[in-house]
């Protein structure tokens, strides 16, 4: 059937075009060309990486394969060599066969023939093309941004469980041409039972829920072969952020706590919650990156399969103590391990990190975690993916967004979980701030690092312990003094205690990032107002969404709904007489 053009808005995104009917039936959200533009990042580098490992694995086969053939070949002039002792009588004939067994024997691997062409044919053999799916797919637009922008994939698998967004799934699909008809294709299933029944089937499955991703998780790190990519989003930064401890609990196995690092908290207890689930089939992850943006979280992350790599996992996990008086934070390791011999023994992790009470201030702690503290980015995955996004910035509608993004995670320590902010410190002690370059050069000359994050401007990321930082701002406010505040206060006790050590606030080199040296911008304003996210597939939008929408989205809605009501509805109302007449 022909589909009436009239009734739809075209909505184009990179190379795809979407049909979007009037009425809210299938989710779409302006907002997210900057998750999708940064998975097709994403995807991009991950292609080109698993190219190069093919590369790599074909290389060290034909190594092995030449090895063998040489080995056998030693063997077997060792042997003609003893025959040809023995036998002195027929030593001319034996030199001539030697020499001529030898020359076709070591031109070529010593395999059986049928498995020398089957080496070869492997040599030859390109990588395959990777294989997708979408969990929840909606619209569509994601797989068929996928599909028609990204080089070296071969099928777009789209499921939802919305009869309504499978028909415009499968109406966007025939709209975007004969590409994307070869290429996606769309099923009305469960996507958890779909997962199930495809294990080890797609090199990269993408999870972008409405919410929590918590129940696709399981099914999920089956579906992913060995080495592929998981991509999973996280919208219900309430609970992931500490506004309701009980409910994330529940959902992701940690207890989360509200300080200033909530965001990136909530970017670990993800990842942590994704290694659980991993670990029950003897996977791991490495994450490659791992970012908050907008409203959500998203993190890129490969799945393998050890049972001995595992092992490492409580390595990776940690509890966080964080005072209640001056929000210094202490990280407790869950686990460690031993090197003896060649062996390595898993034990549990020496505890507790802190006292009772905190050594700053005296007030107690909250606890929380478990938390992935191993790095949440990779190094040259940032780097990579950040040229490429550059060299193909055409390509990309978000391009200033993710570009900024990019940037700043590069300039991160990797190494270093959570942050500090500023503003905090200051407040807790009540004195005036000093300017952040001031604070980098204080903790660099003290023979530390430190480095901003994506996830807050003011945030500051230093491997220096809180015992150093309060130091710096004791000498701080010994230069710039406050006025005198109740002694049972956290930021009077800070106060009363001598530095141990001698904050030096001369211009460090390094104070400034090559980004901000280079003033380039790394935290952009939204480009429109309303921002953000959107009302679930299939609610009606009346006028209370109006701080959620924008007014004009609002009226367009509602004058729509009015247009369509039914000519007998209508009438029937102007019928009815009035009451008490």
């Amino acid at each position: 059937m022909a589909t009436d053009l009239s009734e739809f808005t075209i909505i184009k995104e990179g190379e795809a075009e979407i049909l979007m009917h009037a009425k809210n039936e299938v989710f779409f959200n302006k907002t997210q060309v900057n998750n999708r533009d940064l998975s097709i990042a994403v995807l991009r580098a991950f292609i080109s990486k698993r190219k190069q490992e093919h590369e790599t694995k074909i290389s060290r086969r034909a190594k092995s394969a030449q090895k063998i053939s040489e080995n056998n070949g030693s063997e077997i002039v060792m042997e003609e060599a003893s025959n040809e002792s023995a036998t002195n009588d027929e030593k001319c004939n034996t030199d001539c066969d030697a020499r001529e067994k030898l020359s076709n024997e070591c031109g070529s691997p010593m395999l059986p023939e049928g498995q020398k062409e089957n080496v070869e044919g492997k040599e030859r053999r390109d990588a395959k093309p990777i294989r997708v799916l979408e969990a929840l797919s909606a619209s569509g637009l994601r797989a068929l941004r996928y599909a028609r922008e990204v080089e070296g994939i071969g099928q777009v698998v789209a499921l939802d469980n919305d009869k309504a967004s499978v028909e415009a799934c499968r109406r966007n699909i025939k709209f975007n041409g004969s590409i994307a008809c070869a290429k996606v294709e769309s099923h009305l299933t469960d996507a958890r039972v779909y997962m199930l029944t495809h294990p080890n089937e797609f090199d990269m499955v993408d999870l972008d829920p409405y919410g929590s991703p918590s129940i696709f998780l399981d099914s999920a790190v089956q579906s992913v072969v060995d080495g592929g990519m998981l991509m999973c989003t996280a919208t219900d930064m309430a609970v992931l952020c500490g506004g309701n401890g009980e409910v994330c609990y529940s959902k992701y196995g940690s207890y989360p706590l509200r300080g200033k690092y909530c965001h990136e908290m909530a970017l670990r207890i993800l990842l942590a919650c994704i290694e659980s689930h991993a670990n029950r089939y003897k996977r791991y992850i490495v994450p490659v990156l791992s970012v908050q943006m907008d409203f959500y979280v998203r993190v890129f992350v490969r799945v393998y399969t050890s049972a001995s790599a595992m092992k490492n996992t409580p390595l990776k996990l940690s509890y966080v103590y964080q005072c209640t008086g001056c929000d210094s934070f202490h990280l407790q390791q869950i686990g460690r391990s031993v090197s003896k011999n060649n062996s390595v023994r898993y034990l549990p992790g020496f505890g507790p990190s802190v006292p009772q009470e905190c050594s700053d201030c005296g007030k107690k702690f909250n606890m929380g975690g478990p938390i992935w503290s191993a790095p949440i980015h990779d190094q040259e995955w940032v780097t990579s993916m950040l040229a490429d996004v550059k060299s193909m910035k055409d390509t990309y509608p978000a391009y200033d967004r993710i570009s900024a993004v990019l940037t700043t995670i590069s300039e991160e320590l990797m190494d270093v979980p959570l942050f500090l902010s500023l503003h905090n410190l200051c407040a807790t002690l009540k004195c005036t701030s000093p300017s952040a370059v001031n604070f980098r050069s204080a903790v660099i000359n003290a023979g530390y690092r430190i480095s901003g994050t994506h996830v807050n401007p003011l945030g500051l990321k230093s491997d220096a312990p809180m015992s150093v930082i309060w130091d710096i701002m004791r000498c701080w406010v010994k230069n710039h003094p406050v006025k005198a505040q109740p002694e049972d206060q956290p930021g009077s006790i800070i106060l009363a205690k001598e530095p141990v050590l001698e904050a030096n606030f001369a211009r460090a080199i390094a104070s400034l990032s090559k980004a901000q040296a280079k003033k380039v911008a790394r935290f952009l304003p939204n480009p429109e107002r309303h921002w953000g996210p959107k009302l679930r597939a299939g609610r009606q939008i009346t006028s209370k969404h109006i701080s959620l929408l924008g007014a004009e989205a609002v009226n367009g809605a509602l004058s729509h709904a009015d247009s369509e009501e039914p000519n007998a509805k209508r009438s029937k109302v102007e019928e009815d007489p009035a009451p008490n007449q």
